[in-house]
């Protein structure tokens, strides 16, 4: 079965606020049995304006990345990120 794959790009406007936001999305990351392949605050973008922040998760398939995703653990967290920095993020089926 194919793993299903959550990619984020965030620019950071509170940094102190944001610090909440990784052992409280981590948290909803392990209770769903996910990875974190990547957390890299310094890529190196070769084309577009992407955000500096890149995180990648790795699921045992999509539809646990979805459950992830809306569940309330992570829905708590994903409100303090939203307050605190722009995301560009997407859940997606690896080959």
């Amino acid at each position: 079965m194919a793993k299903g794959y959550l990619v984020a790009h965030i620019r950071v406007d509170d940094a102190e606020a944001f610090k909440q936001f990784g052992p409280m999305s981590g948290a909803a990351i392990q209770e769903h049995g996910g990875r974190v392949l990547v957390r890299s605050p310094s890529g190196e973008v070769q084309e577009g304006s992407m955000k500096p922040l890149t995180i990648v998760v790795e699921f045992d398939d999509l539809e646990t990345a979805r459950h992830f995703y809306h569940s309330d653990a992570y829905t708590e967290a994903r409100q303090l990120r939203e307050a605190c920095s722009e995301t560009d993020l997407i859940l997606l089926e690896g080959l």
